[in-house]
């Protein structure tokens, strides 16, 4: 009888990635979920003996998937596959009944051998696949937005470690806006809050763009005290903690969308747009940079701090055909 597999991912292209890793003679029927409720219907009709978890998923994200697996005692066997890789999100999984944990994007030699660490993975039968899930339909915003988690996940790790912290980390927002559109979504994450704001540009082959990092005001002191600054906090160290963190942030990041999409970016130095503002005035000075723009947006927190910093990065209307081009080959 055929092993039930679930893979339990929102992204089109992380379930096809995984789907396509695992081994073809190994005697299984494979599943989809797209959110973690759906996951949990799916193991308690008996689809889900051997589960690939996504951590950062909508509606109910992996953490609630597995405390109700405990709770409910069902019958699964989970290996997380995510983009965060953060010791502590390590630990949290394994804590909440985990068997392994696997970093995006996927490796197919690892994956085979971690299930064949297990006894999980018998060679010798053909897969058949019972539900595709619709896989092969993947949109360029799915990609962009996969292939954003895995970069977030890289600078999040980043961050967590220089800062000995846990940083919570959102599903990324993936849209292309006009100005009035990036206006209220920049007017959204301030909530009519003072802000102190970086910018920072970047280049590569057939992409431009800016990166911007939203810092709010009353995450200075707890940002200073963590990067171990025993000074007065006043303006001037305010500049130095913010380009710290930009650096971090931004140059991660970057690098993780870099070496999914092959290709290097250079990046400009950092530039303060304004500081104990309204977001406002920060959108005023930049409108005639802004016209229809790619945006990525995430919104970083630190676990147990009032740490909060806003990372969007906004690519030109020119930039979309070559990341087009460049997303296509993953979707191959």
């Amino acid at each position: 009888m055929s092993l039930p597999v679930l893979i339990c991912d929102d992204s089109a292209l992380a379930r096809k990635a995984i789907a396509r890793s695992l081994p073809n003679d190994w005697d299984i029927n494979i599943s989809f979920a797209e959110n973690g409720i759906l996951g949990l219907e799916a193991i308690r009709q008996g689809k889900g003996d051997v589960v690939f978890l996504d951590l950062n998923m909508p509606v109910m994200d992996g953490y609630q998937v597995l405390e109700t697996i405990c709770k409910e005692d069902l019958p699964a066997l989970v290996i997380v596959v995510s983009g965060d890789i953060q010791p502590e999100a390590h630990k949290k999984v394994r804590a909440l009944g985990a068997i392994d944990f696997i970093q995006k994007p996927i490796n197919q030699t690892v994956l085979i051998n971690l299930l064949a660490s297990y006894g999980i993975y018998k060679a010798g039968s053909n897969s058949a696949i019972e539900d595709s899930g619709n896989i092969e339909n993947v949109s360029l915003r799915d990609a962009l937005q996969e292939v954003a988690n895995i970069a977030m996940g890289k600078a999040g790790d980043l961050l967590a470690r220089l800062l000995d912290v846990f940083v919570l980390l959102p599903i990324p927002n993936v849209n292309t806006l006009e100005i009035s559109e990036l206006h209220m979504a920049l007017t959204s994450i301030a909530n009519d809050a003072n802000v102190s704001a970086v910018s920072q540009g970047f280049i590569s082959a057939g992409i431009s763009g800016e990166a911007l990092i939203i810092f709010h005001d009353s995450s200075f002191k707890d940002m200073a005290k963590l990067l171990n600054y025993q000074e007065k906090i006043d303006d001037l160290l305010e500049v130095e903690v913010m380009n710290d963190i930009s650096n971090i942030l931004i140059g991660a990041f970057l690098n993780g969308l870099a070496q999914q999409l092959d290709i290097h970016f250079s990046q400009g130095q950092p530039n303060v747009l304004g500081q104990h503002c309204h977001v406002n005035d920060l959108i005023q000075d930049r409108q005639a940079y802004w016209q229809k723009t790619l945006a990525i947006e995430v919104n970083y927190r630190i676990e147990n701090q009032n740490i909060k910093c806003d990372l969007l990065l906004l690519f030109t209307e020119d930039s979309i055909d070559t990341l087009t081009n460049k997303i296509g080959y993953l979707l191959d």
